[in-house]
């Protein structure tokens, strides 16, 4: 035999060797004691739907509850919310700074106190809120609308940015708004989409309640949010939130001076007053320039931080 037949043979012979390999079944291991003999245990999360009380009011008013379009949308608020971890975290700890600075102004204009839970949703609470529309600080007032109810609205003040007087604001044009619908519900939804717009809808419908109209989604659903965050917040341990005294923000501690002359430079104003430029913005983030030129020499109340 040639040599060359020879190669030939011994290379077939290979070939079949390798093919019979890829195809032979591996050695069964399974008694290799490093090696699992069970099936990976799976952690499985437990998640439950919110509870819904048997009754919800806004301001006093009833939720119809017994209609299913209306029940399902609290529940989906409801639900939105409850698994919305680290807002409701925040919001339990720092509401009672701004809720003993609202309150009494509602009291004392005869605002229902759940419109504080209105000026939660608008703002989760930052003073320095701004958003892509314009409207400004806690109540969220657009510039027209803050002007025409009496706040000063310039770049060096900025009233919206007020707590105290945006409140006042906002108690007025909620007194406007009931003069024109007569029920706190409504009241709300025209917060959010201004008195002509809940108007139009309630005249071309022919509907006086919230929960009988149609509008614009972010309306349908604001005074369901709403109730949602006063549900939640009113009762967080049921919807499984736990924060102790200990963890809630403080108050805010401060001394007011009033101030009648231009400020040249509120770095300087700061220091004379024993804080710093920082926390004087903290306190009055309605001053929004590095100075007050004041010119017409107006009376301001500014707030000097007894705290760090």
């Amino acid at each position: 035999m040639s040599s060359k037949n020879i190669i030939i043979i011994l290379s077939s012979a290979a070939l079949v060797v390798i093919v019979l390999l890829a195809f032979t079944k591996p050695a069964d291991n399974s008694s290799d004691s490093n090696l699992p003999t069970e099936p990976a245990t799976v952690a499985v999360q437990n998640v439950m739907a919110p509870p819904i009380p048997s009754k919800l009011d806004f301001a006093g008013e009833d939720m119809p509850l017994d209609e299913f379009d209306v029940y399902e949308r609290i529940d989906r608020e409801l639900t939105i919310n409850t698994f919305y971890h680290s807002q409701i975290i925040k919001f339990l700890k720092l509401t009672p700074r701004y809720f003993e600075i609202i309150e009494p102004i509602l009291k004392e204009n005869k605002i229902p106190d759940d419109f504080k839970y209105l000026a939660l949703a608008e703002s989760s609470f930052d003073p320095k809120a701004l958003s892509p529309s314009g409207a400004a600080g806690i109540w969220q007032f657009m510039k027209a609308a803050g002007k025409e109810y009496g706040l000063e609205v310039s770049d060096v003040v900025d009233e919206r940015y007020n707590i105290e007087k945006a409140t006042v604001a906002a108690c007025k044009y909620l007194k406007d708004s009931y003069s024109i619908y007569g029920n706190w519900t409504l009241v709300a939804a025209s917060y959010n989409a201004g008195k002509s717009g809940v108007s139009k809808f309630a005249q071309s419908q022919k509907e006086d309640s919230y929960y009988d109209l149609l509008m614009a989604e972010e309306t349908n659903r604001y005074v369901y949010r709403i109730v949602a965050l006063k549900t939640i917040l009113l009762a967080p341990e049921k919807y499984g939130f736990h924060v102790n005294k200990s963890e809630v923000y403080p108050s805010l501690s401060f001394n007011t001076i009033e101030v009648s002359e231009p400020i040249a430079n509120l770095t300087d104003f700061a220091k004379k007053h024993g804080t710093n430029y920082k926390l004087l913005k903290t306190f009055n983030p309605w001053l929004r320039d590095t100075s007050l030129k004041n010119e017409l020499k107006k009376t301001y109340q500014i707030k000097i931080p007894k705290m760090k």
